[in-house]
């Protein structure tokens, strides 16, 4: 902070009086010794190893790292990720998203992974085969088990207009693949006109397009459920050492807190064919989201906040930044993750799913206690009767009492609720509202 310390200093302290009227405390010390590591952060090189736990990831991301989930985190990584396979594939799993903030997020959402997965081969064409290969059976090997369900995988891209299950898809559109239909290794559905097509699995190999693996995981000892998912960012290297990203864009590390140390030499070897505009790119490409989810048809003010706090940390807006990570450890954002759970239940409650009615069951209660602690009132009141509607149909497991309608509403009375606290708490800030309001202009 050098010469702007009592500039900084005062800034810091509207700041906190601003949180301080809105009802959140914040430590005034810890929030400076915040901004004094994240000045310090943008000097020297970005990356750094934790020596004492194996982990690694830029500067500013690993400020907000905790280690004190890691084993859990490198449990479910061992579900999710891909293995090395030497002289083909070598790889480096990183957490993201929440997880990779947990010293800040109180209640984290999804369990997101990031894999960087470097391919050696002779052709391009060789390379997507085997990510199309490696794909396959990483889903094939991990659809079911005692305590995880695959939902589905994205890999492809549509290369005409197609019709299934009565939605219609844009040619160019990500390909998400069920269990069911990666067994089959293809799709089925009709074209505009209504002539009948299938998509093989292999037939879209050399546009692998945006690759996601999606899981739900079950943990026995919590009584928890969490959505996990592996994000791939696959690059081809030829013989003469040559990296080219397989879908066009080689990502940036700013947000990736890596689980092992051994993986340094492949990530130091393809970070270095990162753009050197990434983090502008990056930016960039957070406020396109954030202007996604301040549209009506997607308002979620809580991933507005979450990429504004990314955007404010990478940009040397800290004040700012120390504002929005306040806001995460708030109680109300316990309900973001009751939001996205309450789906995840509903997905995994057929009589057929392989996570047990106990696991099922036990997340309910703990989402319903977690309503009843946060909320009060009439709203408390109607959450909490239909989240005991959907733990009735659990207990009870009868084919054909689906509570859709049921779930959709609890969802959508919760993200309300949710949406009400950040909006508030955001435009109270008066650099916040101007920024919000810019990028909606």
């Amino acid at each position: 902070m050098g010469d702007n310390q009592p500039n900084a200093n005062a800034e810091l302290t509207r700041v906190i009086e601003s949180a301080r009227r809105l009802g959140i405390e914040m430590d005034e010390a810890d929030a400076l010794q915040w901004l004094t590591a994240m000045a310090a952060a943008h000097a020297g090189g970005d990356v750094v190893v934790d020596t004492r736990t194996g982990v690694f990831g830029h500067k500013v991301t690993m400020l907000d790292f905790s280690p004190a989930q890691l084993a859990h985190y490198r449990e479910i990584g061992r579900l999710v990720e891909f293995a090395d396979v030497p002289g083909v594939v070598e790889t480096a799993l990183a957490l993201s998203g929440s997880a990779a903030q947990s010293k800040i997020q109180s209640y984290p959402g999804d369990c997101d992974y990031f894999e960087r997965v470097n391919i050696l081969a002779d052709t391009r064409e060789q390379a997507c085969a085997i990510l199309a290969r490696i794909i396959r059976e990483k889903a094939l090997s991990a659809i079911k088990g005692a305590t995880y369900q695959l939902l589905e995988v994205k890999f492809g891209s549509y290369p005409f207009e197609i019709v299934k299950n009565g939605r219609a898809i844009k040619k160019g559109a990500p390909i998400s693949w069920t269990p069911d239909e990666i067994r089959a290794g293809q799709i089925d559905g009709f074209r505009p006109d209504g002539a009948t097509v299938t998509l093989r699995w292999d037939e879209v190999a050399a546009n692998p397009g945006w690759c996601k693996l999606d899981w739900v995981v079950a943990d026995p000892a919590r009584g928890q459920l969490a959505n996990a998912s592996n994000m791939l960012d696959v690059t081809w290297e030829a013989r003469d050492g040559a990296i080219t990203p397989l879908d066009g864009y080689l990502d940036p590390y700013f947000q990736e807190v890596y689980l092992d140390a051994a993986s340094v030499p492949v990530f130091s070897k393809l970070a270095q064919h990162v753009s050197a505009n990434a983090l502008d790119d990056y930016v960039g490409q957070l406020q396109n989201e954030i202007k996604k989810y301040l549209a009506q048809d997607h308002l979620n003010y809580g991933k507005v906040a979450k990429r504004m706090y990314n955007i404010f940390r990478l940009t040397g807006r800290y004040q700012e930044a120390a504002f929005v990570r306040e806001l995460f450890d708030e109680p109300a954002t316990l309900l973001y993750q009751v939001w996205s759970l309450i789906q995840t239940i509903d997905d995994v409650s057929a009589p057929d799913s392989s996570i047990s009615r106990d696991n099922l069951l036990a997340q309910a209660d703990q989402l319903i206690l977690a309503v009843i602690k946060t909320l009060e009132g009439d709203q408390e009141a109607e959450i909490v009767k239909r989240l005991l509607q959907l733990r009735d149909r659990l207990a009870r497991q009868e084919i054909g009492q689906a509570l859709d309608a049921q779930v959709e509403a609890a969802r959508a009375q919760v993200i309300n609720i949710v949406n009400n606290f950040f909006y508030e708490k955001l435009i109270a800030l008066p650099t916040i509202k101007a920024y919000i309001e810019a990028l909606q202009g």
